[in-house]
């Protein structure tokens, strides 16, 4: 260590283009995925934040809820083997409602549960759902960028229903839309209207169960449920349009940046090492091993490594603070953690290319080709 701050003090500038190169990569890593995060949130934290490990979705779906129908028997069949603590039906759609009084349109996921049970998000401001109060509903945070606020009345634009939002829940999001959680009678209601507005018969089907059970369960599930199909939470979450392309690309350009970082510092600190041929020569003549010459350029590493990494950061986080509140960005601390701790194995593993030329120097013809 002694070796390496000595030489980063006499070489200040050398090492400040190294530090800024590093700066400039390890920024550009946490804020991609900051970005991945918060995108991945947007779109599935509705279905990750809920406390289902499995899903019954009808055959032929493609796992998609909106493809899905099922009906009451099915639910019944359902809760015959995994109980009403372990399935529980699970109504999605996606539909546009305004505020009342307003003419502004807001696109929504609708959420039909029941009200006491497991799927229900936890409430952090008003009243949590309740089957006793009709046409009153949950909704994401999210909704007040929209300018929502409890009390307000939602009108639905296909059906013509109104709700009044009771209380607001967070980190449910679906589809890049706030999710809304309203109870079973609502939904049948809502399920109702939107069939005779359409002309159709009667329907208060469900589009999913939520499943909390064990593998055996749900072996038991794919035999006892006609027509349907048990899904993972991750398969769910998967299937949601545009969710596993979007996250795709994202972790593409990541794993890229951690390869680039690579070749970047390899290089950098190869050519560097090179330079200072002569001077390894010099110092395992008169006696310096090779084992603390090593440890001197992974020293380096780490110490250019850990102060880029400390400054990024910092960076993303005040930039996190100027984000606009519409941007999903989700950057938490073990996020931050596991990308840093991601970043430090690149860098020492770039280092490697220098630690083999240490080892391989040898003094007499590094001694020479200096004299020369």
């Amino acid at each position: 260590m002694f070796l390496a701050l000595r030489e980063i003090r006499f070489s200040k500038t050398r090492y400040v283009l190294i530090v800024a190169i590093m700066l400039m990569v390890s920024f550009l890593v946490l804020f991609v995925t900051g970005l991945a995060n918060g995108l991945g949130n947007a779109t599935s934290s509705a279905i990750r934040n809920m406390p289902a490990d499995h899903f019954i979705v009808q055959q032929d779906s493609d796992d998609r809820f909106a493809r899905s129908e099922l009906h009451a028997e099915q639910v019944k069949q359902a809760q015959a083997i995994a109980g009403t603590e372990g399935a529980q039906p699970l109504g999605v759609r996606m539909t546009t409602v305004t505020r009342e009084g307003t003419e502004g349109r807001i696109d929504i996921a609708l959420f039909g549960v029941q009200a006491e049970s497991w799927l229900v998000p936890e409430t952090v401001e008003g009243q949590p759902l309740s089957t006793a109060a009709a046409g009153e509903v949950l909704a994401d945070l999210d909704l007040k960028k929209s300018g929502v606020k409890i009390g307000d009345t939602m009108v639905d634009g296909a059906t013509g229903l109104k709700w009044t939002v009771g209380g607001f829940t967070e980190n449910r999001s679906y589809s890049h839309m706030p999710a809304v959680w309203m109870n079973e009678k609502d939904w049948a209601a809502y399920r109702s209207e939107l069939m005779a507005a359409r002309g159709g018969e009667t329907d208060t089907a469900y589009n999913a169960i939520a499943l909390r059970i064990s593998n055996a369960q749900a072996d038991q599930l794919r035999n006892a449920v006609p027509d349907a199909d048990v899904i993972s939470q991750s398969q769910a979450i998967s299937a949601i349009p545009g969710h596993k392309a979007e996250q795709s690309s994202l972790l593409m350009m990541i794993v890229f940046l951690y390869v680039i970082s690579a070749f970047v510092l390899a290089v950098f600190f190869y050519v560097i090492t090179i330079q200072k041929t002569a001077q390894f020569g010099i110092l395992k003549a008169i006696g310096a091993k090779t084992r603390y010459l090593a440890g001197s350029v992974i020293a380096q590493v780490l110490v250019l490594s850990v102060g880029s990494l400390a400054v990024g950061v910092g960076l993303v986080l005040i930039m996190k603070s100027m984000l606009p509140a519409a941007m999903p960005f989700s950057l938490g601390a073990g996020t931050i953690a596991l990308s840093c701790g991601l970043f430090l194995g690149v860098a020492l593993l770039g280092g490697l290319a220098s630690v083999v030329k240490v080892a391989k120097t040898d003094a007499l013809d590094a001694i020479g080709r200096a004299g020369a």
